[in-house]
């Protein structure tokens, strides 16, 4: 009796524990795009669930449109000029300016390649992202040509560590981003179902 209870609470936690970690990450994520509600005068507000996330996305979708024009971009420029001035405010808006420049555009190769590394030591591999090639002088004083890494940690895949490796010492693999992250958050127990074989191995 007491194996077949410990069969099904492992069942429904099974069921109800990413359930349940789904929907609080869908409630912040709504209750912080309806945030955007604040910008309407609170006597015009509609009282009505997740409106802030059909205004965000149409805030969002309308500053891209006047950003994309002539006029719009020539705002945009003046506005970081001035932005640019503030001495604190320079340094948080230009780092996460170019963060999101890397991550968004279409030549960016950022976290777009899983990889294995030998970290934190030789013999020991763990999952980690391509996030750029640094230069300057990192570049200048390493003996080979290194590659930016971020590991992520688990199950907490937004925070890491950041490695240099040399290119010769980095395992690219066929896997996509989405499943190698799969793999991080759930501490290793999910696994790519499609993963393509190589040099004829046939393990199951």
């Amino acid at each position: 009796m007491t194996h077949l209870l410990r069969r099904w609470l492992i069942a429904g936690m099974l069921i109800w524990l990413p359930l349940g970690a789904t929907l609080l990450v869908i409630r912040f994520v709504v209750g912080l795009l309806d945030t955007s509600l604040l910008l309407i005068p609170a006597a015009y507000r509609p009282d009505i669930p997740g409106i802030g996330v059909l205004l965000s996305i149409v805030l969002v979708l309308g500053t891209g449109a006047v950003a994309a024009n002539y006029l719009g971009s020539r705002l945009v420029v003046w506005t970081e000029a001035l932005l640019s001035r503030i001495p604190l405010v320079r340094t948080v808006y230009g780092g996460i300016k170019k963060l999101a420049e890397t991550i968004f555009s279409d030549q960016s190769v950022s976290f777009r390649q899983p990889i294995l590394i030998e970290y934190p030591r030789k013999g020991i591999w763990s999952i980690a992202f391509i996030t750029g090639a640094p230069i300057g002088e990192v570049q200048d004083k390493t003996a080979d040509y290194v590659l930016t890494c971020f590991v992520p940690t688990t199950p907490n895949p937004t925070s890491g560590f950041i490695v240099l490796v040399p290119e010769k010492d980095i395992i690219r693999l066929d896997m996509s981003v989405e499943d190698a992250m799969r793999l991080v958050i759930s501490l290793g127990v999910v696994t790519p179902d499609d993963m393509p074989r190589k040099n004829g191995d046939d393990r199951s």
